[in-house]
C-alpha cells in the first residue's frame, strides 16, 4: 500500500534539513502506542533507527536502516526501510523529502510504501498509518514556522 502527504512549513529546506534530529524524532511520535527510542543513529546512509513499540500487553522492536540519502541545491531526501518490524508489518520504506519551493518554505513529504502479511490488514493499517502520519502535519508546521527577527 501506498501513502503520500505533503506539507508545507515556513522555513528554507536546508534549515528544515537541520531540524531533522532525534527531538524532531521524539516530537513526531503519536499518543498510541508509546515510543521508546532505543537508538537515533541520524538521517545519512547506513544509519540506523530503533523503537521499541509499547501496546500495554506486549512490546515490539521497529528498527529501520536508512538506505539513501541525498542534498542538492532544491531538495533533501532519505529513505528508512525496515529491517525489524512489528507483527502486523512485513515491508515498510519511506522516503522522506524536503522541497525547496520558495526562499523560506519547503515542503515536507512523507512517502511510504507498506505491506502487512495480508492483504486485508493492509486495508485495515492504512487509515491508521494516515492518521499517524496526519498527526505529523501541525508538528511540521509549529517547529518549521518562520523565523522572526
Amino acid at each position: 500500500m501506498h501513502l503520500k502527504l505533503k506539507t508545507k512549513v515556513s522555513q528554507d529546506f536546508l534549515s528544515v534539513k537541520e531540524g531533522f534530529n532525534e527531538k524532531l524524532f521524539l516530537s513526531l511520535n503519536p499518543p498510541f502506542p508509546p515510543v521508546q527510542l532505543k537508538e537515533f543513529g541520524g538521517c545519512k546512509k547506513g544509519d540506523k533507527v530503533h523503537l521499541e513499540l509499547n501496546f500495554i500487553f506486549f512490546k515490539q522492536d521497529w528498527i529501520s536502516e536508512i538506505t539513501f540519502d541525498n542534498t542538492s541545491d532544491s531538495v533533501f531526501e532519505f529513505v528508512d526501510e525496515g529491517t525489524k518490524l512489528p507483527f502486523f508489518l512485513k515491508y515498510w520504506k519511506h522516503h522522506h523529502i524536503v522541497e525547496k519551493t520558495k526562499e523560506n518554505q519547503s515542503f515536507i513529504i512523507d512517502d511510504i510504501t507498506f505491506k502487512s502479511p495480508f492483504i486485508l490488514m493492509d486495508i485495515l493499517l492504512y487509515p491508521v498509518l494516515w492518521l499517524q502520519f496526519v498527526y505529523r502535519k501541525p508538528i511540521y508546521k509549529k517547529l518549521f514556522k518562520a523565523v522572526k527577527d
